[in-house]
């Protein structure tokens, strides 16, 4: 869901002096970046199971999940706004700045976070459903397994554009009832403070208008990664839900 970072610096030199293209270099800027998912994760499991609760009000629960990372996962910033949105607020653009509002019964919610273990980035954002209304539920359960079939058709040609990408997760969100939720559908993640160009809205994202492949490398030498998101709204109950993931790594 997130826009690329505002500022940017130069990348972490490459682990033993390494080329940013060699073999080596590679697999250790992958795997830096899996183990920052891997770490997302498990922050995301320890904000279900403690502090997502009826009662609490989007921005108290953002500011626990906020000490949650300090205290207990060393997280120092986060490379992009913390979001919390429950109810109506799952529709509101990633931009927008909703009036704050208290979770209820029978509630969903989304949560998409930024944080940076380390030097790398994380990108990670779930839906959950409080409570047992079917709708919530489909929606939520539905999403995982159309990130998963987006994944395995962008597999199938690595080397299309990030507007072809975009299309195909519309597509698929569409043949399975929902309508599609955002104006891009992932972006590029990186060692913090990640690869950007000044205004580009478009380029570094998988959306209308990227026409780049997506199978390039950045301005470092090194291959990009991307993040894959996929926004279902159901426009009957008026509610949204959202998955986001490593696409290129994992």
């Amino acid at each position: 869901m997130a826009t690329v970072a505002a500022a940017a610096a130069a990348e972490p030199p490459p682990a033993g002096g390494a080329s940013n293209n060699s073999d080596a270099d590679a697999a250790a800027y992958a795997a830096g970046l899996l183990d920052a998912q891997t770490k997302a994760a498990a922050l995301f499991d320890e904000i279900e199971r403690d502090l997502i609760r009826p009662g609490i009000s989007e921005k108290a629960l953002s500011d626990a999940i906020h000490a949650l990372g300090q205290e207990r996962h060393g997280v120092r910033t986060h490379w992009h706004k913390r979001v919390v949105r429950s109810g109506p607020n799952t529709l509101r653009p990633f931009e927008d700045n909703p009036p704050d509002r208290v979770v209820e019964e029978d509630d969903i919610l989304v949560v998409d976070l930024g944080p940076v273990f380390e030097a790398w980035e994380a990108d990670f954002g779930r839906t959950f459903v409080l409570g047992d209304d079917p709708a919530k539920i489909r929606l939520r359960d539905a999403l995982e397994p159309l990130w998963y079939r987006v994944r395995d058709r962008f597999r199938q040609r690595p080397d299309m554009t990030g507007e072809e990408l975009y299309r195909i997760a519309g597509d698929e969100v569409r043949a399975d009832g929902w309508e599609f939720g955002a104006a891009i559908a992932g972006h590029i993640v990186g060692s913090f403070p990640h690869e950007r160009i000044p205004r580009d809205k478009i380029t570094l994202y998988i959306a209308e208008g990227s026409i780049n492949s997506m199978d390039c490398v950045g301005k470092d030498g090194r291959k990009r990664h991307w993040i894959l998101e996929i926004h279902i709204r159901d426009p009957v109950n008026n509610i949204q839900g959202f998955f986001e993931q490593l696409l290129t790594i994992g």
